[in-house]
């Protein structure tokens, strides 16, 4: 297993892409996570067959680097964008808990939602944020992986989130979690360029976060196209990873399945 700063100089992975699964669920802090960090395996999964379903913590109202802009209409903006960019990687709901971006935490109510949606989903894979992760910046990242791994918890065991029973959602148990930008990757899902550009296509349909997000860290400086650097960027991100896994593209998770 190799933490994933060390993907060019590691050993394989030890497992690599799973049986497409009939349900995915991604739990991610705020609109685009998933497409940055899991965008080519939904992609894959979609074009296999899978039902693909997004749970969005925050509303994305902080998502700015501009302090004249209107939370509210931020928040609405992205919940657009999050829905086009769903459609682009292969279609699915997108339901949203609307929590104040940036004001995450792992409480029991958030908790019991996030079990709600699993139990009503009944997904055989999960994915989220790694709780574990160290040296992680954004508060809401640890928050929305420990609401994912706990949800898990509390969807599974019957004696957890009892009000849910009485609605009808009997306790559920997914097959397997992945966690991504992982503390530690053991394990890739590698696809194809068709499933890269529709990641590309999916994340540049999160048009609010340009300036602050996607191309701000794609600019080399150089006078290059700031569109092109980016797809450039996502590209070398998917080929590194995949030459870790001896494969064109990848990406690289945590793979829990012998614990759940």
């Amino acid at each position: 297993m190799v933490r994933r700063a060390d993907l060019h100089h590691a050993r394989p992975p030890r497992s690599a892409d799973l049986a497409a699964p009939s349900v995915a669920l991604v739990v991610v802090a705020h609109p685009d996570d998933a497409e940055f960090q899991c965008g080519g395996t939904l992609a894959k999964w979609a074009r296999q067959g899978t039902r693909l379903h997004h749970l969005v913590l925050t509303d994305g109202s902080k998502g700015t680097w501009d302090a004249a802009a209107d939370p509210t209409a931020l928040a609405t903006t992205r919940r657009a964008e999050q829905r086009r960019a769903a459609e682009l990687l292969g279609g699915g709901e997108v339901t949203f808990l609307d929590q104040v971006d940036g004001e995450l935490h792992s409480t029991v109510p958030l908790r019991d939602e996030v079990a709600r949606v699993i139990r009503q989903v009944r997904p055989d894979v999960i994915l989220g944020h790694d709780p574990w992760t160290r040296y992680r910046l954004h508060p809401d990242h640890a928050a929305a992986g420990r609401l994912c791994v706990e949800g898990i918890v509390a969807a599974r065991d019957p004696f957890f989130a009892r009000h849910l029973l009485a609605e009808g959602l009997d306790p559920y148990r997914p097959d397997a979690l992945l966690l991504f930008e992982p503390d530690v990757a053991d394990h890739a899902e590698t696809f194809t360029q068709e499933d890269l550009d529709r990641k590309v296509a999916a994340l540049l349909a999160h048009e609010s976060q340009h300036e602050t997000t996607h191309l701000h860290h794609s600019r080399s400086g150089d006078g290059d196209d700031p569109y092109e650097s980016f797809r450039r960027r996502e590209h070398d991100l998917a080929a590194a990873a995949g030459a870790w896994a001896d494969a064109p593209f990848a990406e690289a998770f945590h793979l829990i399945d012998d614990q759940l």
